[in-house]
């Protein structure tokens, strides 16, 4: 039986006024609001100087410290960016608040709304580039998986636990790939943590960036291919493109893979909960449970 997700914490939405205001009181600067971007869950604005008709992009990530995301994100952004890879330039950042608040530089192409064979080639490649970034930064702190406790509002293991009886025992299997694994992983990769097709954008059939490096930290850059898996599921992709990753992924070391894969699950399954239809979670849970063992 389903129990209802009522009454649960929902995603916190970018106030751009507001935020524009304390960026202002912080750094000076005044930009003026040009309207929301498509997509997100959180919300992303464009904006601009007054004296510019140059767009950027003004994003928040609530429940941070700036001395966290320069020690992590930040870091690696500029790593990567530094290395010819297709990354947002940060113009401004400050702390707003329990928020910190970045301007980012406005990419040339659109997201990716269906992955195509030549996109997925073309998107493993950044991958393969972000092998062995952060070798000589190591102050960036590793991804934590959250496979044996709570995220910080996301990867949450009760609601699993009460949803029904296939969440709950995928939250069962969630915590013992947990107990077998540091929750911590190993690596001076560079990770994205959010390696989906909407963080891709695209001109004429080639892709141009990746955006959204505010959660990216050290680890191994294949849990990145897990998540685009994820993201390629529900028809987001053409026919093939799914198995195609899926043999790349059927290819990695288990001690990689499973981690990756239960760490997903959780986020996934967590996040449909307690914010989409039974349907939705339902949805998630039929991917999941392809790699439960």
């Amino acid at each position: 039986m389903t129990s209802p997700s009522h009454g649960r914490a929902r995603a916190e939405r970018l106030d751009a006024v507001r935020m524009l205001d304390a960026l202002r009181a912080e750094t000076g600067v005044r930009l003026i609001l040009d309207g929301p971007c498509p997509g997100g869950q959180v919300g992303a604005a464009y904006v601009r100087r007054a004296d510019r008709r140059r767009r950027s992009v003004l994003k928040w990530r609530p429940h941070t410290r700036l001395a966290d995301m320069e020690a992590g994100p930040l870091t690696v952004s500029r790593v990567l960016r530094r290395a010819g890879c297709p990354v947002p330039d940060v113009e401004l950042v400050a702390q707003a608040g329990h928020a910190v608040v970045t301007v980012q530089e406005l990419l040339p192409g659109t997201v990716i709304d269906r992955l195509d064979h030549r996109g997925l080639v073309q998107a493993l490649e950044p991958n393969r580039s972000q092998a062995g970034r952060l070798a000589g930064h190591p102050d960036v702190p590793a991804a934590e998986l959250f496979l044996r406790q709570d995220g910080p509002g996301y990867c949450l293991h009760e609601p699993l636990r009460r949803h029904n009886r296939r969440s709950a025992a995928l939250e069962r299997w969630v915590a013992a790939v947990g107990a077998g694994h540091p929750d911590r992983p190993a690596g001076d990769d560079a990770v994205h943590m959010d390696f989906h097709p909407g963080n891709l954008l695209a001109t004429g059939g080639s892709i141009t960036g990746v955006i959204d490096w505010d959660g990216a930290a050290r680890g191994d850059r294949r849990f990145d291919l897990v998540t685009l898996r994820f993201g390629l599921h529900g028809g987001g992709a053409d026919p093939g493109v799914a198995r195609h990753l899926d043999a790349v992924l059927d290819a990695l070391p288990a001690d990689v893979l499973r981690p990756a894969w239960a760490r997903m699950s959780l986020r996934m399954a967590d996040w449909a909960i307690r914010h989409f239809t039974p349907s939705e979670v339902e949805h998630w849970l039929d991917l999941a449970e392809q790699r439960v063992s």
